[in-house]
C-alpha cells in the first residue's frame, strides 16, 4: 500500500499581518512546517500554530529561513556555513521549545525559501543545515528535495531524511524547482496538480517544464499555504489520495530512519 505525508508551510502571519489560511488547512494535512520568526511569524503566532497542530495530532516541524522579513525569506543571502548552522540551531530550538510547552515533540525541520534552494545545491550550506539540526536533536527528520545536496549531507551525518515533492511547483530537468521569477513556475490548475501528485507517488515520475519526464521519490507532498487556491488545492489532493487508496501519514510514521 502507498503511504505519503501531506505537509504545508504555516504560521507565517506576524503582528497585525495575516498570511495564509492556517485554521482551515491544518485539519487537512499530516505535518506542519511552522515559521520560526526570521522570514515570518512571531512568538505569539508560533505558540498558536503549534497548539493548533497539537490539537490535530499532526507532525510539528520547524521551518527556519534567512533573516529577511521584507523578502519573506525568498531572497538569496550570502552567509557563511557557521552562520547558517547557528541560524538552524536558533530557530529549531525556539520552535522545539514551543512544541514541548504544548506537550509535543518536534518531528522535523524543513528549511524555507532561498535557504532551502541554496542548501539543495551547495554542499557547504547543506552540511551547515544538517549540522545545525543534529546539534539540536539527531533524531529530527530533515525534509528536503530528493537527490539534493541536503539529502547527501543528511546521509553523511546519519540524519533521518524525508523526500519532499511539490504539488504546485514546476520542475527543471535536474530535479530542482523552477525559479518563481520564470513563467510557469507555479502550477495553478487544480486538476493538473492532482494528477502530478498521484503520478509522483505511484509512478515515481514528474513532467518537467520542458516536457521531459524525470524520476522522483515522494515521502511527503508540499502545498503552500499562502497561495490564493491553497485551501482548494489541499482539499482536492487529499480527496484524490484517498480515492487512489494512498494513506496519508505524518513523517514520523513513514520516514526512512537511519
Amino acid at each position: 500500500m502507498y503511504q505519503v505525508d501531506l505537509n504545508c508551510d504555516l504560521g507565517e502571519s506576524f503582528g497585525a499581518y495575516k498570511i495564509g489560511m492556517d485554521e482551515q488547512i491544518i485539519a487537512l494535512i499530516s505535518s506542519a512546517n511552522i515559521a520560526c520568526g526570521f522570514h515570518a511569524s512571531d512568538p505569539l503566532v508560533m505558540d498558536k500554530t503549534v497548539s493548533m497542530a497539537a490539537a490535530q495530532n499532526i507532525g510539528i516541524g520547524a521551518h527556519p529561513g534567512f533573516p529577511d522579513l521584507q523578502g519573506f525569506g525568498r531572497r538569496e543571502m550570502k552567509l557563511s556555513p557557521s552562520e547558517v548552522r547557528a541560524l538552524l540551531i536558533y530557530q529549531t530550538g525556539a520552535l522545539m521549545a514551543f512544541a514541548r510547552a504544548a506537550g509535543q515533540e518536534l518531528q522535523h525541520v524543513k528549511p524555507h525559501g532561498a535557504l532551502y534552494n541554496m542548501a539543495g545545491k551547495d554542499e557547504s550550506l547543506a552540511m551547515a543545515v544538517c549540522e545545525g539540526i543534529r546539534a539540536v536533536d539527531h533524531k529530527l527528520i530533515l525534509l528536503g528535495q530528493p537527490g539534493s545536496m541536503m539529502e547527501k549531507a543528511a546521509e553523511r551525518l546519519g540524519l533521518p531524511f524525508a523526500r519532499e515533492v511539490f504539488a504546485d511547483r514546476a520542475y527543471e530537468e535536474d530535479g530542482s524547482l523552477v525559479s518563481r521569477s520564470k513563467p510557469g513556475a507555479m502550477i495553478e490548475d487544480e486538476q493538473e496538480a492532482v494528477e502530478r501528485v498521484i503520478r509522483m507517488v505511484k509512478e515515481g515520475k514528474v513532467r518537467t517544464i520542458t516536457g521531459k519526464d524525470i524520476s522522483i521519490q515522494a515521502d511527503s507532498i508540499c502545498v503552500h499555504g499562502d497561495g490564493p487556491k491553497a485551501l482548494k488545492f489541499v482539499e482536492r489532493i487529499r480527496e484524490a489520495l484517498k480515492a487512489e487508496k494512498i494513506e496519508i501519514k505524518p513523517l514520523r510514521e513513514i520516514c526512512r530512519y537511519k
